[in-house]
């Protein structure tokens, strides 16, 4: 079974270590810039200013060996399974973002609220 990825860009965010980078978009994330090969470009046709979408990225710098996480970084919760957290430590890093489309230019959509680190590969964008 074939299940390479290809990267279709990279996250271009003020966000640079994932230990102080908000863990959700809701918790002051900033705007950052999705950059897209220009492989892509006829693949962004008709995505608009102000609709939600919905950005899968490879969490490149997690722990692809955690199995079990104190949620939120809170040692005084219990340990739980990862399938069942928003954590980036995860045996497949699968980041999942909402966010709202700002700005549209021919090499990169500049996005709101998005909790990725700078140079996250994105693998994915669809519509909310």
């Amino acid at each position: 079974m074939d299940l390479t990825l290809r990267v279709l860009g990279v996250v271009r965010s003020p966000l640079t270590d994932p230990a102080t980078a908000p863990r959700f978009e809701t918790e002051n994330a900033p705007q950052a810039e999705l950059v897209l090969d220009p492989a892509y470009r006829a693949a962004t046709k008709s995505l608009t200013v102000g609709q939600e979408i919905l950005v899968f990225t490879w969490l490149h710098l997690a722990n692809r060996a955690c199995l079990e996480v104190h949620p939120r970084r809170d040692h005084t919760r219990p340990l739980t399974g990862v399938f069942n957290t928003r954590s980036p430590d995860r045996p497949n890093p699968i980041g999942l973002h909402r966010v709202r489309i700002m700005a549209i230019t021919d090499m990169s959509i500049t996005v709101s609220a998005l909790e990725a680190v700078n140079d996250t590969p994105i693998i994915d964008i669809k519509p909310l």
